[in-house]
């Protein structure tokens, strides 16, 4: 009886067996695989390979058991029946019409695919209760979707490792990551690249009939379903092979050979891109172009006085003991700010502040995501292939804006309104000598408003001024980095604060109440006795979009960022082009700190600067430089665009749009400059010439 009510697995398993031997058998015979191998080896990865492939295909099976387990009869029997459906409505219900449930929160189409996925369990598990004759038929229909998406997920999956290794050499890595992210992007390559309707006719094909064959073979084991008992043992069975599984796949992964396609060959590609995904890296020295590692140190170190990664900063006046409050604002694009052309006037007090303050108009994010703005204001470094240094195992320990604070005996913080837990933010920043003040630490009378990613801005804004008052109260300066989250999808706050109510969950609206919260906290600052000896600092970590119609295009990075103080700052305009990651050391330097540095962003008042920007996604990476960007990627690509502003009513300094241009032929010092920038901060972060 066991057997045959595991032929289910017994068929899939088989096919995905088969399949991912053909993969290999082409791996082999690819001609980007450019090794040669022995008898023994060849045996030895196809070995690895189906023992890989086993255990994998027990892991992704655990769904199908599921639903195996939970097929019964006896579930609509009376009362039981009516009781789960009744939940079910209920449950229904409860996603359509509560105004702010659980997955409103989440904004986006969350809302309407759990409102798809229930209200069609809902309907089907009411049309087997109510039509018990039906019911056989109705779950063998079910059971051949089942079938279908498990078939077509192992012929999509085997397609697409596929057209990975065919692009890239290797099974799927923190690319294959990056490509479920720009999926716009991703889409349109392959709609560009291949011939879709032939290559998706071909897939459905083939799925239908595997699908049809193992459902013809197996769909008589549905008539008699397995009762308690049975189903105890077979899923205590399943239980140890998945605990198994878990056990003996990262031990194939840590089989490596002197060949490295035998390595990519017998692996399999749903661990490693389960490994990418946890692991957040994308090694430059696989995938990018390189010079000799003394020859791209010596490049890029020549921009500094002393041509060293640790260099003395020494300051010319006396040191300026002041309080540092680091305000880093979610998605907030430049072209939101009316300085730069916006006319919903959505910012009214930033705008008010950037005339009273340093404004930097011409400065770069260096990606698209909180971490990397994060990362940029902390590490003060270029941005790195993969995922941020905030999401990395590797993140403690580093050289940062804190660790200079704390050598002159400041307090440092990190203030967050949401769980810090989120993105790694604890983890890198406690690690990293930070005390954290996040949503844990807000007591219920405290938050006014709140939605998935945190408090309101404004309670955060509040708390920040207690914890600033706390602090100001031991005696030491203080500086505190403070990320907001209220300009967020699904942009809910408070009703009556700004003339955009929070229902409507517009981008203006988040944009706007940001503002509002700001402001909020600038009049409860100038109440207090620190104020006047506190230097603000305000920046975009990143902007709201990053899609356009090249790689990098340049609008969609540019964001606003000041520094405030009373008294202290005089207002201007720095109009040089300059990177997210210049905006500390430029700090530092109007405080006249002298510190040992190791940051690679430069005090942009220094006559020794060079105007340039760092601008990047998971993969391409870009050096803005004399009116050319230059962008790096995998495998070894090397791109180059002129920069032409386009034509506008504004002042130079404001103007956002750039016509990029493909140029033929690329400046190879541009090139050489920016392959020396990322592979030298990318040899230093691996070899920890990045930490303290």
């Amino acid at each position: 009886m066991f057997l045959k009510k595991v032929k289910p697995f017994l068929y899939l398993g088989v096919f995905y067996l088969i399949l991912s031997l053909i993969i290999r058998t082409v791996f082999f015979f690819h001609p980007i695989t450019t090794a040669s191998f022995s008898f023994f080896e060849v045996i030895k990865v196809l070995f690895v390979g189906i023992v890989n492939d086993f255990f994998v295909f027990i892991l992704a099976s655990a769904l199908l058991a599921l639903y195996f387990l939970f097929l019964s009869n006896s579930k609509y029997k009376k009362p039981y029946g009516y009781i789960i459906f009744g939940a079910l409505v209920l449950f229904f219900l409860y996603i359509w019409l509560i105004p702010n449930n659980i997955f409103k929160q989440y904004g986006g189409s969350i809302t309407e695919i759990a409102l798809a996925f229930v209200g069609l369990k809902t309907f089907l598990f009411g049309l087997m209760l109510f039509l018990p004759t039906k019911r056989i038929k109705i779950r063998n229909v079910l059971y051949f979707i089942t079938l279908l998406l498990y078939v077509l997920s192992i012929i999509f999956n085997g397609v697409s490792e596929y057209f990975f290794y065919n692009e890239f050499g290797v099974r799927y890595n923190f690319i294959a990551v990056d490509y479920l992210i720009y999926t716009n992007e991703v889409i349109g390559n392959i709609m560009e690249s291949y011939p879709v309707v032939p290559l998706f006719s071909a897939i459905l094909i083939v799925t239908l009939t595997i699908t049809w064959f193992i459902y013809k073979k197996t769909k008589d084991e549905l008539l008699e379903l397995p009762n308690f008992k049975q189903k105890l043992i077979l899923l205590g069975t399943f239980t140890i092979l998945c605990a198994v599984s878990l056990m003996v796949i990262p031990s194939l992964m840590q089989i490596k050979s002197d060949n490295v396609f035998a390595d990519e060959i017998e692996a399999n590609g749903i661990p490693k891109f389960y490994w990418a995904f946890t692991h957040n890296e994308l090694d430059y020295f696989q995938f990018y172009s390189q010079l000799d590692q003394q020859q791209a140190e010596k490049n890029f170190l020549s921009q500094y006085p002393q041509h060293t990664l640790s260099r003395n900063i020494v300051a010319e006046q006396p040191e300026a003991k002041k309080n540092v409050v680091l305000i880093s604002i979610e998605s907030l694009s430049a072209d939101f700010l009316e300085h730069y052309g916006n006319t919903q006037k959505i910012t009214p007090f930033l705008d008010s502040l950037a005339e009273k303050s340093l404004m930097f108009t011409n400065l770069y994010a260096t990606g698209n995501r909180t971490v990397r703005g994060l990362e940029a204001l902390t590490l003060c470094i270029p941005p790195t292939a993969g995922e941020s240094i905030i999401k990395r195992d590797d993140n403690k320990n580093k050289f940062t804006t804190g660790s200079v604070f704390k050598s002159k005996g400041y307090d440092v913080k990190y203030l967050y309104g949401g769980y810090s837990y989120f993105d790694n933010m604890q983890d890198f920043f406690g690690g990293n000598g930070y005390d954290i003040v996040d949503r844990n630490n807000f007591k219920p009378e405290e938050i006014t408003f709140a939605n998935v990613w945190g408090v309101a801005d404004e309670d955060m804004a509040r708390k920040a001024i207690k914890v600033m008052n706390a602090e100001a109260k031991s005696g030491k300066p203080f500086f505190n980095h403070w990320m907001t989250v209220s300009n967020h999808r699904p942009f809910t706050y408070p009703d009556g604060r700004i003339d955009i109510p929070g229902t409507a969950k517009s981008r203006e609206g988040g944009v706007k109440y940001t503002d509002y919260s700001l402001k909020l906290f600038f009049d409860m600052a100038k109440k207090q006795d620190w104020y006047k000896n506190t230097v603000f600092v305000i920046v975009s970590d990143h902007c709201a979009s990053s899609a356009g119609k090249t790689e990098l295009p340049m609008d969609k990075y540019r964001i606003p960022a000041m520094i405030f103080s009373e008294g202290f700052i005089q207002p201007q305009k720095f109009d040089t082009l300059m990177s997210q990651i210049d905006l500390m050391p430029t700090l530092f330097g109007l405080l006249n700190f002298s510190y040992k540095s190791k940051f690679l962003g430069q005090d942009v008042f220094k006559p020794e600067f060079q105007p340039k920007a760092y601008i990047a996604t998971y993969q391409d990476l870009g050096l803005v430089k004399d009116n050319r960007l230059t962008i790096i990627s995998p495998v070894k690509k090397a791109k180059q665009y002129s920069l032409e502003l386009e034509k506008s009513n504004l002042a130079p300094a404001f103007k956002l749009y750039y016509d990029e241009k493909l140029l033929k032929n690329t400046d190879q010092k541009l090139v050489d400059d920016a392959i020396s920038a990322y592979q030298s901060t990318s040899y230093w972060l691996k070899t920890k010439q990045l930490n303290r």
